[in-house]
């Protein structure tokens, strides 16, 4: 049953996530975990995204470095590890992610080559001096605070040599009732997860795109993409620009679903 549509025109960032419960339970955890690698291939639309914001970047002469920020259970740098390799590119892909459950799920999976999990922050890399070619997150935004939003974005002026490129959900009535009619359709697929109820909430959390460019830095622009997707696109280099404060960014498991 899909159910009405709720009054989506403006933002409902008090909307709660099952995931972000600290004390949610752990098996429907990981059976949500399980089921970010079937459905994040259908919405979140990162086959686009990797064609045009991260393969031009990749150099078959040399290892092209990647951070994920906001990890999670790890389907999404698996997927980008294995597509990498799949087009003749080397990569070295970090992904972090400060939640313990998401650690520890991410790392018991198999070992994937060029693929390595962190328990970090974005301000924690970002203090240490590290640096990467491209920086990119998943479904993170609309879980961000102003304030940790704005550590983010600083962070990845700082982290990425060339582009930083975080893709999250762009909230329309549309994608709302095709999510929820196509997630309810799916739950044999995914029973006793958190998926369906986590992502409506995930929609009434995220950004329109004026929205989300109203509270990007300076530098930052806003990129639209099928299907319902918000890009926030960082090109390092090309501008001057005044790296503000570290945040010690979240980046919650649930970054990874919908």
């Amino acid at each position: 049953m899909s159910g009405p549509v709720p009054d989506l025109r403006t933002r409902s960032p008090e909307a709660v996530e099952q995931m972000d419960y600290p004390d949610c339970d752990l098996e429907a955890l990981h059976r949500t975990y399980r089921g970010f690698g079937v459905v994040n291939p259908v919405v979140a639309g990162w086959q686009l995204t990797y064609r045009r914001w991260i393969r031009p970047l990749l150099d078959p002469a040399r290892t092209v470095t990647v951070l994920d920020i906001g990890s999670g259970g790890g389907d999404r740098p698996r997927a980008l590890a294995r597509q990498a390799r799949r087009d003749g590119f080397r990569v070295n892909i970090t992904a972090i992610d400060p939640d313990a459950r998401a650690h520890a799920w991410a790392t018991a999976r198999p070992a994937v080559p060029g693929l390595a999990f962190r328990r970090a922050t974005s301000g924690d890399l970002a203090a240490a001096g590290e640096r990467y070619d491209v920086v990119v997150s998943n479904h993170l935004l609309h879980h961000l605070d102003p304030e940790s939003l704005e550590g983010l974005l600083a962070d990845s002026e700082r982290l990425a040599v060339h582009r930083a490129v975080h893709s999250d959900i762009r909230r329309s009535p549309a994608a709302y009732a095709l999510f929820s009619a196509g997630a309810g359709l799916a739950s044999p697929l995914f029973p006793g997860s958190f998926i369906r109820p986590d992502g409506l909430a995930s929609i009434r959390r995220s950004y329109t795109p004026d929205e989300l460019a109203a509270v990007l830095r300076p530098g930052w622009r806003v990129q639209t993409q099928l299907p319902w997707r918000n890009l926030a696109v960082f090109e390092a280099g090309s501008r001057h620009h005044t790296v503000g404060r570290s945040g010690q960014t979240p980046g919650h498991g649930p970054a990874s679903g919908p």
